[in-house]
């Protein structure tokens, strides 16, 4: 069984729940884009020729995160990569063009996300996969993923 395929099944045993699952479908996307957020915001004092975007600690982050998805999946790490720019974008948007920090709209967005997957996984009867192994932090983005790629015919 190759490594992604286990990594989602393990991960998939403690999501049965359709209430859980749910909850996941909709907290996972926004915690994944409130990290990216928290990291944008830690600016590095260098703008990216031809975007003319400051440099941040959610780009550099987003390289090594990609490229642990690359290990599992090429299609997966496609999804996730086009998920990141969105996140990105979503970023750079609300950091131009919102009168509150970003920062703290993603740390509100985060906490109550997280309140809500341990909602999830009470009703599931089961604790959350990533305190077993921190790795399952990646693997939940990725899950979802998977779905979306199964639903339209693609192999992960």
């Amino acid at each position: 069984m190759r490594t992604i395929e286990r990594l989602l099944s393990e991960y998939g045993e403690s999501h049965q729940n359709p209430t859980n699952k749910l909850i996941h479908w909709i907290c996972v996307p926004i915690i994944f884009w409130t990290v990216t957020a928290l990291l944008w915001a830690v600016k590095i004092p260098y703008i990216i020729p031809g975007l003319e975007i400051e440099l941040n600690l959610a780009l550099i982050t987003l390289v090594f995160v990609l490229g642990y998805y690359l290990t599992l999946s090429f299609t997966i790490s496609f999804g996730m990569l086009l998920y990141s720019i969105g996140c990105a974008a979503l970023s750079y948007y609300i950091e131009e063009n919102v009168g509150f920090p970003l920062w703290a709209i993603a740390l509100i967005a985060f906490v109550v996300a997280w309140i809500f997957q341990f909602i999830g996984h009470n009703v599931e009867g089961k604790k959350p996969s990533f305190l077993k192994d921190l790795q399952f932090l990646l693997v939940g983005p990725a899950w979802l993923m998977h779905f979306i790629f199964k639903s339209i015919g693609l192999k992960y």
